[in-house]
């Protein structure tokens, strides 16, 4: 293969950058996902009434509220910079998955409580999948043409 030819294949395997509606999207939906995230953060570590009266209904000890809060906000933070995003949205991803296993486990409604996580995975993701150029290439939504 020439160099010329070489730099023309990669060139069609790597994804496209995004539109501007792509884009814009894109961060309405993380911005949307950020809000609701920061809103939960904070209320834990602030020790609020209602996010410890929260957990404790949902079979949690009062004393977990903090360390809960905590490890949202580094999800959060490493969420929000742009080189680590990839991973906040993975560690969030496990963060949701025990939000789903107490909300099963509880035999909370399915619509409102036990997939509400999954509701704000798909902000999260989506949004990022719609911005960042190197999850469209991990994770591309149509088959590559050979």
């Amino acid at each position: 293969m020439t160099t010329s030819s070489a730099e023309s294949a990669r060139a069609r395997s790597l994804p496209a950058t995004p539109s501007m509606a792509a884009l814009w999207t894109g961060r309405v939906l993380q911005g949307l996902a950020v809000a609701f995230l920061t809103f939960d953060v904070a209320i834990k570590i602030s020790l609020s009434h209602q996010a410890i009266e929260g957990t404790v209904d949902l079979g949690y000890p009062s004393h977990s509220v903090l360390p809960i809060g905590l490890i949202g906000l580094a999800c959060l933070v490493l969420y929000l910079i742009p080189r680590t995003a990839i991973l906040g949205a993975v560690l969030w991803t496990g963060y949701f998955g025990g939000a789903i296993a107490t909300h099963l486990r509880l035999a909370n409604p399915l619509a409102t409580h036990t997939l509400f996580p999954i509701y704000i995975a798909v902000l999260v993701w989506g949004g990022l999948w719609l911005r960042d150029e190197r999850l469209r290439a991990l994770l591309p939504l149509r088959r590559a043409k050979r």
